[in-house]
């Protein structure tokens, strides 16, 4: 096997702060949030709903051809107002198979963009691996719509 996955899927790896090490994060990001939305061409804006669980909203913000922007989270209302948290907005690279978080926006700490500190990034994206994995254990599912293709004939 030439890379060893188990370090990340566990939660920590040698050097876990590492550029590889977020790199595999990054890749196992990729893996788990294909689970839960493997196409992400069906619709701008899609809602998972789960019966005894808070539903889970997804929307595109921006499609390329190698990437695509979009933003996940639950919505809350607080105060007659709604409240999204976690609000992570993600970088999906199709040809790399990879997952970035671009923003996380928590009503504690504010927006925090993760531009150049590794430190923050490893901790945004670790945190989206969980919460990928908690979301997956409940059941969350964004469902492909190719099997409504019409027939035109």
């Amino acid at each position: 096997m030439l890379l060893d996955f188990a370090p990340v899927r566990k939660g920590r790896d040698a050097n876990a702060r590492s550029f590889a090490g977020l790199m595999e994060l990054y890749e196992q990001n990729y893996i788990r949030l294909r689970n839960i939305a493997p196409d992400l061409c069906v619709a701008d804006e899609m809602i998972s709903s789960v019966p005894g669980h808070q539903d889970l909203y997804l929307s595109i913000s921006e499609r390329c051809k190698y990437t695509t922007m979009l933003r996940m989270t639950y919505q809350f209302e607080e105060g007659g107002q709604p409240l999204f948290e976690p609000d992570l907005h993600l970088k999906v690279y199709h040809d790399a198979h990879v997952v970035e978080v671009q923003q996380f926006h928590s009503r504690t700490r504010g927006p925090l963009y993760v531009a150049n500190m590794i430190e923050e990034k490893w901790r945004m994206n670790r945190f989206l691996y969980k919460w990928l994995g908690y979301c997956l254990h409940q059941g969350h599912y964004f469902h492909p719509m190719r099997h409504l293709k019409t027939n035109s004939k």
